[in-house]
Formats: structure tokens, sequence, C-alpha cells
């Protein structure tokens, strides 16, 4: 790509800041869904994060297919694609909705994650060349201000676009129903979610359309020189390692935002209290991003962010298994690891932002398919919650948080060693 005036490069991260609100707003709405749909479509907990599973495995499926696509059509037609793809995902869940069928609500899931997985793979390059290489982090940071802004509205939008002032009462009251009437009752649950789907759908498309007519430059670096002794993506250590850092970050950032809810009410909160712990969890996310982009890069490195907060996630991690003890805080009465898991939130606020400039250091052809490479990582998001929900129906809810663990310990591993590597050989491994 060319180089771009200071105007030009600003309209384009305003418009790439945008659509990572929308990437928030669709993909976080999930903390709801998931206890939202073990309700209603009388789930346990592995079943309920299947929702988890069939959004984020798409971008396993999805991402190299997206480089190609991206490469053949050009970004801006190709992210109008995914926005309409996510359109026909989200009108999927009509007739889920209409009949409570759960595998067609994970079908429509699975195509809205097709589609942002597209997107995902055009915009994140964007963010790492739009400017100074050292303040890639910073940009990184903006981005997730949006993305995760969006998390704290979505959830608390959708859930009081579905729920009732009287279904704290019903939630209690659906075990002990007859079958006939608990069977009328999850179908009017599961009717809820049509009306903000079917609009979502319409908005989805439309987006697609203005996004095609965008100001975005193309990104062209299929010219750019590399490294001879490259001839494939897979020949770049610090990348390969990089996308099992994303698999790792993803991982552990969606357990702490899409189970705390389900672990609050095993703890005794009433649900319609609970839902707005993932709104915290995102907002002390939120909380390291300005941090991030205040101190970055003047006064603390972006490499030096990331590895402070791996291991402040590892530490997190160790204290929801060690700790217990109700606290008051904000209103809210529960053991102190609930606030552990939302600290998370902070903790995890660099790792993206870290990790992507490091992984894409250096690639020059190869950007793009590193870029689908990385964005394949996030299928973290589909595997590790079926771990944690695995462990939480076997062992519980609390023990379940012993696989946040080696996700931290390998984020550890990539931030103070793994990222330097530039061959498979230890001879000449390092920058």
């Amino acid at each position: 790509m060319n180089a771009l005036s200071k105007r030009s490069a600003t309209i384009s991260i305003i418009i790439v800041a945008g659509l990572f609100f929308i990437f928030g707003f669709v993909t976080w709405v999930n903390a709801i869904l998931i206890p939202y749909f073990k309700i209603a479509c009388e789930l346990n907990n592995f079943q309920s994060y299947l929702v988890a599973f069939a959004f984020y495995i798409a971008y396993l499926v999805m991402s190299l297919p997206a480089a190609r696509l991206l490469k053949r059509i050009g970004f801006r037609k190709g992210m109008m694609t995914g926005f309409w793809i996510m359109s026909l995902g989200a009108f999927i869940f009509i007739p889920a909705g209409m009949n409570r069928l759960y595998p067609l609500f994970l079908a429509g899931l699975f195509t809205i994650g097709m589609g942002l997985a597209i997107l995902q793979t055009a915009a994140n390059p964007y963010i790492t060349i739009l400017g100074d290489k050292e303040r890639a982090a910073q940009r990184f940071s903006i981005m997730g201000i949006c993305n995760k802004a969006a998390g704290i509205i979505a959830p608390l939008l959708f859930a009081a676009a579905i729920t009732r002032p009287t279904d704290k009462s019903l939630f209690a009251q659906l075990a002990g129903m007859p079958d006939q009437e608990r069977l009328t009752a999850l179908d009017e649950l599961a009717h809820r979610v049509v009306t903000p789907y079917a609009i979502v759908a319409v908005l989805l498309f439309l987006l697609g359309v203005l996004v095609a007519n965008s100001p975005l430059p193309e990104i062209d670096t299929d010219n750019e020189a590399t490294d001879g002794t490259k001839q494939s993506v897979l020949d770049f250590p610090h990348l390969v390692l990089g996308a099992f850092a994303i698999f790792f970050h993803v991982g552990s950032q969606v357990i702490a935002v899409d189970s705390i809810v389900n672990y609050a009410s095993g703890l005794g909160m009433p649900f319609l209290e609970a839902k707005v712990f993932p709104s915290y969890t995102l907002t002390a996310t939120i909380v390291g991003y300005l941090l991030g982009i205040t101190f970055i890069p003047k006064w603390l490195s972006q490499l030096h962010a990331l590895r402070i907060c791996t291991v402040l996630g590892a530490m997190l991690s160790a204290l929801i298994l060690a700790v217990r003890g109700d606290v008051g805080f904000l209103g809210h009465r529960t053991d102190i690891s609930v606030w552990c898991i939302v600290l998370l939130g902070f903790a995890n606020s660099m790792i993206w932002a870290g990790v992507w400039p490091l992984a894409l250091d250096g690639l020059g052809r190869f950007l793009k398919t590193g870029a689908s490479l990385l964005v394949m990582g996030l299928c973290g998001n589909a595997i590790m919650p079926l771990l944690y929900g695995y462990w939480a129906d076997h062992y519980g809810l609390r023990e379940a948080y012993w696989v946040l663990l080696p996700c931290y310990a390998y984020l550890i591993f990539y931030a103070f060693y793994a990222y330097r590597l530039r061959s498979w050989r230890r001879t000449n491994s390092a920058i």
C-alpha cells in the first residue's frame, strides 16, 4: 500500500474503529446468549458453550479462504461480502427462534462467525500498517475501546430486549411446571430473539453496502521485499507461535466474559443481577486500553505492557481458584473470586495489542496470509469455553477455571521469548 497522508490515515482509522465497534456488538452478545439458551433450550453447561464453539470455529474454517477472497476481489468488496454473510446468519435466527431449534441457532451463529472472519482478516492489518510500528499497540487499544464499548452495550441492550421483569419468578418456576405449560413458556422465551436479530440482519446488510463505497485504501503488500529464504508463512516462527498466543488469549478472554454470569449465578446471585457482570469485565478491559493509550510508547513499550498483562493474568487465574469469601462492592455481594474474573478483563487488555504487531513484523508479501493465520487463532474462543464447560459439569464451576493457567503460561512464554524467533533453527533464531 502506498504511503497515506495523515488525513487519509486518520479517516481510515476512524472507519476501522467503527468496524471494531460492530465486531464487538455482534461478538459479546454471546455472553447473554449462552445463559439465555441454557434456560430456553434446557441445556447443560457443555451444551450451552456450543454457542461460543459454533461462532468461533468459523474463524478456523474461514480465515484462509478469507485471505484468498480479499486477494481476489479487494478489501472493500471483501468486507461487504463479510457483512452480507453475517446478515444471512442473523436472518437464520428468525426460523430458529420461531421453532426453538438450538441446532439452527448454532447454524446462524456459525454463519455470522464466517462473515466476521472475513472482516477480522481485513481490518486487523489496517491497524498494523496505518502509522508508526511503535504505536501499533496504541492504535489497537483505540480499536479495543470501540470493541469493548460495544461489548458493554450489547449484552445490556440485548438483555433489555429479551428479558422481562417477571422472568426471575418464571425461571424459578420452570422446573416445577407441567410439561405442556413449561414448553409453552420456553417457546415464548425463544421467540423473543426473533425481532432483535431481524433488525440486526437488515443493519448488517446496509453496512456492507456502505463499507464497499467507503474511502478505505486497498492494501497491496504482494510486491514488498521479504527474506528470500522464506517460502511460506510457516517459515516465520514468531508468526506461527503468535497464532497460538492469539488462540490462548482469546480463549481465556471469552471464558472470563462468557462464564461469569453462570458462575455468579451458581454462587447464588440471581440471573437478572448477574447479567451486568460481563459489562464490568469489559469495562476493566477498557480501563487497560486507556492506560495503554496514555503510557505507550512514551513511558512504556508495547512489549513491556504485554509482559505485565500476561503475568497479571496468571496471578488472577490462580486467585480465582485459591481465594474465597463474600465481599460487597458496587451494590453486589458475592464471592471475591467473581471480582478476580472481572479483573481478568484488565489483564487481557494489552495482550491482543501486543501480539499482533510482534507476530506480523517483517512478513512483507506474506502479510495477508499471516493475518489470516492469526485470525485462525480466534478459534480458541470456540475450543477453550467448551473445555471450561466440560470441566464445569464434571468438577465444578470454580474448579473449571484451571483451564486458564496453561493459557497464561503460554502467553508468558511468547511475551518473554517466542516473539523473538525468526528461524526454527536454534543457531539463528533471534533478532
